[in-house]
């Protein structure tokens, strides 16, 4: 088979989650399988090593903005190529792509949000959400087959689209990167932490601006437990910068507290591990997530994790993370100190954290997603 996957952000230096998908997927496909011809459709970007091709992988960067990439360039390529199948691996996909279509929907939370210029989204988010809003009903109809990430959102999918129900949705978990791990070279972690500066004791949270991730409610959390009890760590957040911190202190009159917050802004994946392996606790109190990567990261690394119990995290933390409701800052608050003061319950985390974690892995993912290419051949 003639095989095209979109992966256009792996080159880009600010990954994210999608991002990570598509790239650990391209390299998993690369060790798998020597037979078929994959084309994957990039944009140029500082990052350009992280794949290289192969005999049977052949790179093929396109210039022009996302939309003019999807809609009319990689279409283009796929007639030029006579490619049998594309993979489009982030929620969206061309209206008319001139071959069978595969889609990663990780998630519909764009279609289940009424506004998008509403407080936490940054234009380019909200023009995004808008984006993906306005096309993913028109392309439905033409998808051979649709791939999520878990079983939570394959419900979700089916429910909110009438048209659909569950068999027309491949269920694919996600996996964790292999460099997350217990590390026992002291001179690497003291140079990650030299790197950010970071205190010796500290809790992580990978906060952002997006509603889901409930960074209003961890900041406001940890200041208010840091006010009545004191503070023995600081929070260590990435991805929000000190200015947007302190206005979430404010809306609660904490102001004072910033000083227990350590902000790094992005952390650069290959540092995470490190960063993870001398964290003492992961909060990870996600509104709603379709899997929840950094879960996995973190119990690989031996870092215990506060999460939701709501979307799909009881799904994919199981009994290896400490589960609360989330939408009150004070669950979020006495589950901190909780796994702070309590000893055995860190441990138990910790065990099973490494023990769940290893259900998962990208093998696998590209095991399974190959045996759907497969099926689609004519």
């Amino acid at each position: 088979m003639r095989i095209g996957i979109e992966a256009q952000r792996i080159f880009r230096e600010h990954k994210h989650g999608m991002d990570f998908v598509a790239l650990e997927l391209i390299r998993n496909l690369q060790e798998l399988d020597k037979e078929n011809e994959y084309f994957i459709f990039v944009q140029d970007g500082p990052d350009d090593q992280v794949i290289q091709e192969t005999a049977n992988f052949k790179i093929i960067s396109l210039k022009g903005a996302f939309p003019i990439i999807e809609q009319i360039l990689i279409p283009w390529q796929a007639r030029r190529l006579k490619l049998d199948l594309l993979h489009f691996t982030s929620n969206t996909a061309p209206l008319w792509p001139g071959t069978k279509l595969v889609l990663t929907l990780h998630d519909i939370i764009f279609m289940e949000r009424k506004g998008f210029f509403t407080s936490g989204y940054t234009l380019y988010q909200a023009f995004g959400n808008w984006y993906r809003r306005l096309l993913l009903p028109r392309i439905l109809g033409k998808l051979s087959r649709i791939i999520t990430v878990s079983s939570y959102e394959q419900k979700v999918i089916a429910d909110f689209f009438p048209n659909l129900n569950s068999e027309d949705i491949t269920v694919i978990h996600n996996g964790y990167s292999r460099h997350f791990k217990p590390i026992d070279d002291l001179e690497h972690l003291r140079a990650v932490q030299e790197a950010y500066n970071l205190p010796d004791k500290y809790i992580l949270f990978l906060g952002n601006t997006d509603p889901k991730k409930n960074s209003p409610r961890v900041i406001q959390a940890f200041a208010q437990l840091c006010q009545e009890k004191g503070c023995e760590y600081k929070l260590v957040v990435a991805d929000l910068d000190e200015a947007i911190i302190e206005d979430y202190l404010h809306e609660v009159n904490l102001e004072e507290q910033i000083t227990n917050f350590h902000i790094t802004n992005y952390v650069r994946n290959q540092d995470l591990p490190a960063i993870m392996n001398k964290a003492h606790l992961f909060l990870y109190p996600s509104l709603r997530e379709s899997f929840g990567i950094p879960l996995l990261e973190a119990m690989a690394c031996a870092c215990p994790v506060i999460t939701g119990n709501s979307s799909s995290l009881p799904e994919i933390a199981q009994d290896a993370a400490l589960q609360v409701d989330v939408r009150e800052e004070s669950n979020i608050k006495e589950a901190i100190e909780l796994v702070l003061n309590d000893v055995q319950l860190r441990q138990r985390l910790i065990e099973r954290g490494l023990k769940r974690c290893q259900d998962f892995n990208w093998l696998s993912t590209a095991k399974q997603t190959l045996a759907l290419y497969q099926s689609m051949q004519a």
